[in-house]
């Protein structure tokens, strides 16, 4: 049975469980469970901190995970990522008051609080800066204001908590992370646990694609449906059907969610008509 460790609570908690719902599995969890049975798809899901999940991966004790980027890093586990999953996106950056240092080498000889000191000295080892790391669990942006620290390394979402504390982000950013897929690092795991986490993979590949693309269907008339096709070119190339109407033909697309409305206004403009988009819920591509 393919054991997969889901983030308990936080940003990545909820957006986990509901992606590899859409996947397909048997996932809810009432009462704080621990763990929980999909017994038709031989998965167990156990539910840990998000923290922790890249140790438990990166041990064996579990064989894949959902967690963040940035933690899966400064954990320093044998575990590596294996599909990015497209939520809880941030940036990690240094911050500091606007009199303070404005350029990671100012860093040099200054204390940088951090929940996340892995992560945030391997970074200043690779640039050449000697700072002190003062490890903090949980929020960080009054360290500074206290006298904790001279700056600070976070991750930083919307910047508001930052510019509420009076700090200003610098710098080049450490790491951009997101929720990540992973999975031991150079584990043998049995040809049937291999082919449950492709089928895994597969399976979440299938949905993020969902949210990413549309079908669009229109009718136009054949001497506008080269330009057409150019605006609505699809995977390999759109699929044409000619109508009972004469010159006219009927096409069906698969274009990226982002941008439709504009697409379908520059369709319009070319004369295609009875214009639908439909959303998907998963494909593979």
């Amino acid at each position: 049975m393919l054991r997969v460790a889901v983030p308990n609570k936080g940003s990545l908690s909820g957006a986990a469980m509901q992606l590899l719902t859409d996947a397909g599995y048997q996932l809810h969890r009432n009462n704080r469970e621990l763990s929980m049975l999909d017994v038709a798809h031989g998965v167990e899901f156990f539910f840990q901190r998000p923290k922790d999940i890249a140790v438990y991966v990166g041990s064996g004790a579990l064989d894949v995970g959902i967690t963040g980027r940035d933690l899966l890093q400064d954990s320093g586990a044998a575990a590596r990522e294996i599909l990015p999953l497209g939520f809880a996106k941030s940036l990690f950056r240094f911050a500091a008051k606007p009199d303070g240092p404005s350029a990671v080498v100012g860093l040099d000889g200054l204390k940088v609080a951090t929940s996340y000191p892995t992560l945030v000295g391997k970074y200043l080892v690779g640039v050449g800066v000697n700072a002190h790391l003062v490890k903090l669990e949980g929020a960080v942006e009054n360290a500074v204001a206290l006298g904790l620290a001279d700056a600070v390394a976070d991750v930083v979402e919307t910047g508001t908590s930052l510019r509420n504390a009076g700090l200003t982000a610098f710098g080049e950013p450490i790491l951009a992370s997101e929720a990540v897929l992973v999975r031991t690092e150079g584990s043998k795991l049995s040809p049937e646990l291999e082919t449950a986490v492709e089928v895994l993979v597969q399976r979440l590949q299938g949905v993020l694609h969902a949210r990413e693309f549309v079908l669009i269907d229109y009718v136009c008339r054949t001497d506008v449906v080269d330009r057409a096709c150019e605006l609505t070119p699809g995977r390999e190339s759109p699929t044409l059907s000619p109508l009972a109407k004469d010159g006219w033909v009927a096409v069906r697309s698969l274009v990226e969610r982002h941008g439709i409305q504009r697409l379908m206004d520059e369709l319009m403009t070319i004369g295609a008509e009875a214009i639908l988009v439909t959303k998907l819920e998963a494909c593979r591509i």
